[in-house]
């Protein structure tokens, strides 16, 4: 049921975002190359996504749309927070991105940066799959951007150099690199590490100098980037936040393709959207740990926090979540907590 309302939902949005626009879309033309914005390359399975809704769009027109990923969120010279942004302007004209990113521009998002809020990846589809992604979706629509599907980063796990980190009391005073959130910068001081807000592009040269200690990320990042490279030699499971992707394109650009050309766009993303979840989640698993066994074997300490464990990390940052609770809307986050109850 909650699946046919999403599929519903991106048709109407579709058609709501076609609507107020003079010119009929046949008579306007159509750009050589459209600028599609991602943070990670093809080495990833965010950037890999991207490519792949590329492709599939290109299939489905038949070569009427053409797409050049941009990656290291190069069009805003590598400011990750500043991508929402340039493609509300239409300096962007497509994007595969982090809800993160987005967030300190769309506090809504920040929903997602709860500190754990999901535990698991059944939680994560109620959300994006459910009624907190329909009603995420309708509050992109009203920016100026037209939101076609859900796809993932992972939940975001810590590494560093120092030591192991079980306990809260093991970050106090660790220099940690985070994204450029007001969020993630209270959740860190909460539990008494040095946030240092840096870019991607700027982490693991960090790293690599001892400037930080160390960092979050999903495993798939953390393996793809080669992190044990750069003293990331102890890696805690903690889950502590997940970070789902969304598949856009600037609503000018959207209003200026022909319905069918719409459809196919649509079509492509969800397509690339589904296979890019099933690669960031691959490995991960009870069932099948193929990645964590490959970042162990690259001596990378992993600690497998037992329920305990991470319930004092829940605590320590349960003043965060409350007042950030807040901040995004209580009728939101409650119906969220509802949801994944629920799932």
């Amino acid at each position: 049921m909650q699946k046919r309302r999403f599929t519903a939902l991106i048709a109407g949005l579709a058609a709501s975002a076609a609507l107020g626009f003079s010119m009929p879309a046949t008579a306007q033309q159509y750009k050589d190359e459209y600028k599609l914005s991602t943070v990670l390359g093809e080495a990833f399975p965010w950037g890999w996504g991207a490519k792949r809704w590329a492709d599939l769009v290109a299939e489905k027109t038949e070569g009427r749309i053409k797409i050049k990923v941009y990656p290291g969120t190069s069009l805003v010279s590598g400011d990750q927070t500043k991508e929402f942004t340039a493609l509300r302007q239409g300096i962007i004209d497509m994007a595969v991105g982090s809800t993160i990113n987005w967030s300190p521009q769309v506090k809504e998002l920040n929903l997602f940066a709860l500190p754990f809020l999901m535990p698991d990846h059944k939680a994560i589809d109620a959300l994006t799959q459910g009624r907190v992604g329909t009603k995420m979706f309708e509050i992109l629509a009203d920016r100026d951007v037209v939101p076609l599907a859900w796809g993932e980063n992972g939940f975001r796990e810590v590494s560093n150099s120092k030591k192991p980190i079980r306990t809260p009391e093991d970050l106090k005073g660790m220099k940690m690199r985070v994204v450029g959130s007001p969020l993630f910068l209270a959740t860190f001081n909460a539990l008494g590490a040095n946030p240092t807000q840096m870019s991607w592009a700027d982490a693991q040269p960090a790293m690599a100098t001892g400037a930080v200690d160390g960092q979050e990320n999903p495993l798939a990042v953390f393996n793809a980037a080669k992190l044990h490279t750069v003293g990331q030699k102890n890696l805690t499971l903690w889950g502590y936040v997940a970070d789902p992707l969304i598949f856009v394109v600037n609503k000018n650009v959207w209003n200026s393709w022909s319905e069918a050309d719409r459809k196919a766009v649509s079509e492509a993303a969800q397509q690339a959207a589904k296979e890019e979840i099933a690669r960031a989640r691959a490995g991960i698993s009870a069932g099948d740990d193929a990645l964590l066994k490959e970042i162990e074997a690259n001596g990378v300490a992993v600690v497998r926090l037992s329920d305990a464990e991470r319930s004092a990390f829940r605590t320590a940052t349960a003043g965060v979540y409350k007042e950030w609770a807040e901040k995004i809307g209580g009728d939101l986050v409650k119906q969220a907590e509802e949801d994944i109850a629920k799932r």
